[in-house]
């Protein structure tokens, strides 16, 4: 079930933020995560939050500032059975467009919003890493 964010629920997406972070990013330094950590607990709360719970469990979450997706987290526990397709899915019955960004060296979210009809419009060098950015949008046609 996705449903919108409680205030309770931000430790346990702050533990998906990070695990799933260090999980797919292994070309990023672990500091760098760790460092901005508060920084984005802080962000997250600003966003318009829904998480994926089953069974009283959060499994995932997506993140949105007006058409931008901050974040799409979901627990290595419970990736490959569809839950970042609905999460997708269910902002979209929300939005006109949307975009955001990803690193290029992210192989598997790239080739997943490739799916989900994201298409790249821009790179540019992250400074705080050196790592390539791809800004992706997806457009209602």
């Amino acid at each position: 079930m996705i449903r919108k964010f409680r205030e309770r629920d931000l430790e346990k997406i702050m533990k998906i933020w990070l695990d799933g972070n260090i999980e797919a990013h292994n070309f990023v330094n672990e500091s760098y995560w760790k460092e901005n950590y508060s920084r984005v607990k802080e962000a997250l709360i600003q966003a318009e939050l829904y998480v994926y719970e089953n069974d009283h469990e959060i499994l995932g979450f997506i993140g949105l500032v007006n058409e931008y997706i901050a974040g799409l987290f979901v627990s290595s526990k419970a990736q490959n059975k569809g839950i970042g397709y609905q999460l997708i899915d269910y902002v979209k019955r929300k939005r006109d467009c949307l975009s955001l960004d990803v690193y290029k060296n992210n192989n598997l979210a790239v080739e997943f919003y490739d799916r989900q009809g994201f298409m790249v419009i821009n790179e540019s060098l992250d400074k705080e890493n050196n790592e390539v950015e791809m800004t992706m949008q997806w457009q209602r046609k």
